[in-house]
């Protein structure tokens, strides 16, 4: 129930605008502001978000609601000049859901409400077309019963088709009215033996049901699922669009359709969508009737055609942008039933954002704000090789990009669990509906026979990027015996491999090799953007990343071990290393001597150790510093876990024993598992490692200086410009710091004292530990830098093993709503963020030129290199593939930050 009297929870079309989707969701933002500018909207009136917000928590609409409605549709009936399912000339009206965010199909629609027994006859006498009015009934109680009672929808589908066959025909729009109302008997018999109760024959029970649905429908599985997957909040609720409803089943001069103003998979200009004569708009949606291209309209109904287009470019003129358009024309008047800046594929994004600058609606901060480090992440993934040798099998709809493979699966169970046990699936279905969306999300691409560009699967998957192919209509998709045949006999069973290209169409048997993307050859040099031969992709991503760079404040590094990872993110664009992990420099043939270090006894030992590894040290560091020559260095001390440097202490166990039943020499085996014994620990990741290591074990900290120190001298000498910072890594006490900066520095002066050379090599932490971050005021007296290493900061602050509970728990929480996203993919700012924050505020008040970055895998998330941002740290870290990304988003906070501190 409302506690404020004074809400208004109704608003009519005229009463909102586009800035109200909070309140009014998109679909009533955009209905309203369509109507605002004098466009054919049907009249109508929108439910806000906040009616159901009441509904949702307290499970009762508000106690105004009712009267509200009831005005404003004795408004609306006032307006059209009839009344709600009267029997002789009614009024039929959708009610259609609408989220401030555009969750396409998820939610639930009703279309044709007031029809009865009794108005279906009014409806067919005011229409001349008998018809009409009893496949308009017949698609109420479908969708009716199935949204809103709860009905299985094959039973309809099933029932229908048994009216088909009947009558041998393959199509709804073959069937006549008297099979219609065959079907409407049949409807009503499923629902009585379903729900126990006839279907409700009066009108306003049959909208307050539907309403009552639709709020329902933001809590079904499938839109929780899309709301995880696009990550949308769970509590904003959606609003109900109640519109008077506009017929485009009523002949050949009538029809519905889906327009875009642009191509949503390339972003080129031009006439887009597609049309279906004598049909309502579920069936476009649905995909279970091919359309016709939208061009096609001009010769079936060039006034309506030529209407539209002046409509499309009003539209795109006014929301600056590329907008999806739903329209009806009914016996030759055109309608428009809904806009939205439309979803569009990682490319046509780039290309949309550029061409919009170009024409002088949008500037580049906007065109920034157009595009993501997500749909960058899209574009340089490998696309297949066009000289590979391949066998194609069928073509149907470029719906959405990419390169996919994986074995055929049929419905949407099968690929979940084939895809969670490590296979990499291909749905493919005759079409999709919003129940296969646990399915789409598990496949590399999805392929249907019917549908087009504005059906359910190409929409879904260019909004969640996953590669798509519709409308395949020679491949006969047989979902009960799991297989697909082509158009020349050849059958894929399930489990068989495909490849499908959802940038032309194709569909191939087998596994088509792949290329490098473009945009990585951009990346990596081999592509020019001013050249001749340049991608028109490759251009718009050249036009955008080089206006986040000249914007953005955050510096990129990059996370790299050896020259030439290095010298791979120097050319994607790095202004540095962040973190160069040295214990993945003593893996193979240097694991020996790390051993011996590890479990030398004497002084002796441990030194034969130490001047094995210096050497080898020095001259990976020397690589290092010639890759990134101007540009800082910032090198962590060893930081392994102590059993990676071990020998398997079962394994271990298994040889000493052999030995020992052999009688075989194993006193040197023997020796170690006793060691191993003595070292074991229970949790590694939290024993003797990172700085406690290099405290416990005399000179291991002090050679990884001294080769870091010399490498620098050698390259000095060089007429090299090296800029080695040292980092040690897991400090907790500002004591612990303190005493290996002591012996650094004087490693640090040995070595300029022996080459001559001056050395400054800036000395620093990791903050991985809650109680380095809430003592980092103290920590920032030792330190001249801070690293965030937010890896094992989100496992201490939240008592996770990463390498245990992602497998065990986390799809869990997942599901129930317990995280949006896993915490370790984007940092969890309520927790670790706010030590975060806190360590940064600290360090800068105890020593305020202190530099301070991230180096975990948030480095290179785009929500969190946006919270780095705000926060105020100087530079993001991240593997070599994920810096471009990095940067555009780095320019992409900049330019949000700037545009909010101008309002």
């Amino acid at each position: 129930m409302s506690e404020n009297n004074d809400q208004k929870f109704v608003y009519d079309f005229t009463e909102g605008n586009r800035d109200l989707k909070d309140l009014l969701g998109g679909k009533g933002a955009n209905l309203a502001e369509m109507t605002n500018l004098g466009l054919p909207v049907p009249p109508g009136f929108t439910i806000t978000t906040e009616a159901c917000k009441v509904y949702l928590e307290s499970g009762s609409e508000p106690v105004e609601l009712r009267d509200e409605v009831t005005a404003h549709l004795d408004a609306l009936e006032r307006k059209m000049g009839k009344k709600l399912g009267q029997a002789d000339d009614p009024l039929l009206v959708s009610v259609r859901s609408g989220a401030k965010f555009s969750m396409p199909g998820m939610m639930d629609t009703v279309l044709n409400i007031g029809l009865s027994d009794e108005s279906v006859t009014g409806l067919a006498r005011q229409a001349d077309n008998e018809r009409f009015a009893w496949d308009s009934y017949r698609r109420l109680i479908q969708m009716f019963g199935k949204t809103v009672l709860d009905v299985d929808g094959e039973l309809f589908e099933d029932a229908l088709d048994e009216v088909k066959a009947a009558k041998k025909v393959a199509s709804d729009t073959d069937l006549d009215a008297a099979d219609l109302k065959k079907v409407v008997k049949q409807f009503k018999k499923i629902v009585k033996a379903q729900t126990g109760r006839d279907f409700p024959q009066d009108p306003r029970e049959q909208m307050d049901l539907a309403i009552e649905a639709v709020f329902n429908s933001w809590n079904t599985d499938r839109a929780k699922l899309y709301r995880r997957q696009e990550r949308i909040p769970g509590d904003l609720g959606t609003a109900v669009n109640v519109c008077s409803m506009v017929f485009g089943n009523l002949g050949p001069d009538s029809g519905t359709g889906v327009a875009f103003t642009r191509d949503p998979a390339s972003g080129h200009q031009g006439v887009y969508g597609d049309y279906l004569q004598n049909a309502q708009g579920e069936d476009v949606v649905a995909g279970i009737r091919n359309t016709v291209p939208l061009a096609d309209l001009e010769s079936i109904d060039k006034t309506s055609y030529d209407q539209l287009m002046h409509i499309m470019e009003t539209l795109e003129t006014h929301y600056k942008d590329l907008c999806d358009i739903e329209f009806t024309i009914e016996r030759g008047q055109l309608w428009m039933l809904q806009t939205r800046v439309g979803k569009r594929t990682a490319g046509a994004a780039f290309r949309i954002a550029t061409q919009l600058v170009d024409q002088g609606l949008i500037d580049e901060a906007e065109a920034l704000q157009r595009v993501n480090g997500a749909q960058l992440a899209q574009l340089m993934f490998p696309k297949f090789d066009e000289g590979a040798k391949v066998e194609q099998i069928g073509r149907g709809i470029a719906a959405s990009p990419g390169a996919a493979v994986g074995k055929a699966v049929f419905d949407s169970y099968t690929a979940v669990k084939w895809s969670r046990s490590g296979e990499k699936v291909i749905l493919i279905r005759r079409e999709t509906n919003p129940d296969d969306l646990d399915g789409m999300i598990a496949a590399e691409g999805i392929l249907t026979s019917r549908g087009g560009k504005t059906s359910h699967a190409a929409v879904v998957a260019r909004g969640m990027g996953k590669t798509c192919v519709c409308g395949a209509e020679e491949l006969e998709v047989d979902t009960k015996r799991r297989r697909m045949t082509t158009s020349d006999g050849q059958v894929v069973e399930e489990g068989d491999v495909v490849s499908i290209d959802g940038s032309t169409g194709k569909v191939y048997l087998g596994e088509v090799p792949v290329v490098p993307s473009p945009v990585v050859e951009y990346f990596e040099g081999r592509m020019h953007a001013g050249a001749d031969d340049a991608d028109e992709l490759v251009q718009a991503v050249h036009r955008i990343m080089a206006y986040a760079d000249r914007v953005r404040r955050l510096r990129v590094r990059a996370n790299a071990d050896n020259a030439e990872d290095a010298s791979r993110a120097r050319r994607f664009g790095a202004q540095g290393i962040g973190l160069c992990r040295t214990e993945h420099m003593f893996l193979g043939e240097r694991r020996q001597y790390v051993e011996r270090l590890i479990l030398a006894d004497t002084d002796a030992e441990r030194e034969d150790a130490l001047k094995a590894l210096l050497p080898l040290q020095k001259q990976d560091f020397v690589e290092l510093f010639e890759a990134m020559d101007g540009l800082p260095v910032t090198v962590r001390l060893l930081d392994p876990p102590l059993h990676e440097f071990l020998p398997d202490i079962t394994e271990l166990s298994v040889r000493v024993a052999l030995a020992e039943s052999r009688k075989e020499p194993h006193e040197n085996d023997l020796r170690l598992l006793q060691a191993v014994h003595r070292l074991h620990e229970q949790n590694p990741m939290l024993g003797l490692r990172g700085v406690r290591l290099g405290l416990v074990i005399p000179g291991l900290f002090t050679m990884q200086v001294r080769a870091i120190a010399e490498a620098a001298a050698q390259r000095i000498d060089a007429k090299g410009d090296p800029r080695a910072e040292i980092m040690i890594p897991l400090v907790g006490t500002v004591q612990e710091l303190e005493i290996v900066r002591e012996e650094a520095e004087q490693v640090i002066e040995e070595v300029r004292a022996q080459t001559g050379v001056d050395l400054k090599l800036a000395l620093g932490t990791m903050i991985e530990l809650p109680r380095a971050a809430v003592t980092a005021g103290q920590i920032a007296e030792a330190a001249e830098f801070f690293s965030f290493g937010t890896n094992d900061l989100t496992q201490t602050v939240w008592g996770f093993s990463r390498d245990d509970v992602e497998a065990s728990f986390f799809t869990a929480y997942l599901e129930k709503g317990i995280f949006g996203v896993s915490p370790f993919e984007t940092i969890d700012k309520d927790g670790v963020g706010a030590l975060v924050r806190s360590a940064v505020e600290a360090g800068r008040a105890t020593r305020p030129d202190i530099k301070l970055g991230v180096c975990g895998e948030h480095g290179g998330d785009p929500e969190s290199v946006h919270f780095f941002h705000e926060v105020g740290l100087d530079y993001v870290s991240c593997s070599p593939f994920r810096i471009p990304v990095a940067r555009l988003e780095a320019g992409r906070a900049a330019a949000e930050s700037k545009g909010s501190d101008s309002r």
